[in-house]
């Protein structure tokens, strides 16, 4: 198997920048020769492709770590490549139950594609310098070269066509974290479920039966929030009144001298001494 080479270094007067953000975002954007860059991607399109035989055989694990492998084999800076294998694995994970691991491989798949859209949202809206483009409404004038105009139409179409890819592998991942949020439940996690099926809801390009999932979990949701905060709210309540018990002690008092009573409009709470 063809060793991988090294990621492209970025140039030494970037590397001496003293923020680390922006020293990040370099090396990101640092990129391999074309050449290179088409074999490194090919090996990995090969990885991938095992890696989803695997799934379809249900050797989840297996599948994991050969979409990896097709990771290692995937220049840092193909953000919608990427986005796909993170979001296969997150599909992996979610069949062996593995919610923790699900929501963390979808959320990283969706912050690639938000990567890889921007800057075609960007040349669309004509502030972006990406490929050279003016503005999201291209005028071909009449005196045009034939071949010119075709060329840019192509580019156009060729534009239109990936932000639909990425939109629809953001759909994927978005109910992958969706539905693994769900399962591990909780406060945080439910509210962030409900916010990725509303999400997921204004993409319109649900196809109809993960819109009914979507739909179905809107309705479910709140009533589990508000059960779920409850229930975290009266434990953290309890972990505060063994905490002020240990510092009232020493002067004869307990939390049993202060009264707590609930607002049920803001759902906050007063204390009085008594």
């Amino acid at each position: 198997m063809t060793e991988q080479p090294k990621e492209p270094l970025p140039p030494k007067d970037a590397t001496a920048a003293s923020d680390s953000d922006d020293d990040e975002q370099i090396f990101h954007d640092a990129r391999y020769p074309p050449d290179e860059e088409a074999n490194l991607l090919s090996e990995s399109n090969t990885h991938k492709s095992s890696a989803n035989h695997l799934f379809s055989t249900a050797r989840y694990s297996d599948a994991i770590s050969t979409y990896d492998r097709a990771l290692s084999f995937c220049p840092n800076y193909l953000d919608y490549e990427i986005a796909v294998l993170k979001s296969n694995i997150a599909a992996c994970y979610l069949k062996l139950e593995d919610w923790k691991a699900a929501v963390d491989a979808a959320g990283a798949s969706i912050q690639c594609l938000d990567r890889a859209l921007a800057p075609l949202d960007e040349a669309a809206s004509g502030d972006g310098q990406h490929g050279g483009d003016s503005g999201g409404v291209v005028e071909l004038d009449d005196d045009s070269e034939e071949g010119s105009a075709d060329a840019m139409l192509h580019k156009l179409q060729e534009s239109d066509a990936q932000r639909e890819d990425i939109k629809r592998i953001r759909a994927k991942a978005l109910m992958r974290r969706a539905r693994a949020r769900t399962e591990l439940s909780g406060w945080a996690n439910l509210q962030g479920a409900e916010e990725d099926y509303k999400t997921l809801l204004g993409l319109g390009n649900l196809p109809p039966a993960d819109e009914r999932v979507a739909r179905t979990a809107l309705r479910e949701l709140p009533d589990r929030i508000n059960e779920a905060r409850e229930r975290e709210v009266g434990q953290m309540m309890g972990k505060l009144k063994d905490l002020g018990n240990g510092i009232l002690k020493p002067f004869g008092l307990s939390t049993d001298n202060f009264n707590f009573v609930k607002d049920e409009k803001t759902g906050g709470y007063s204390m009085s001494f008594q």
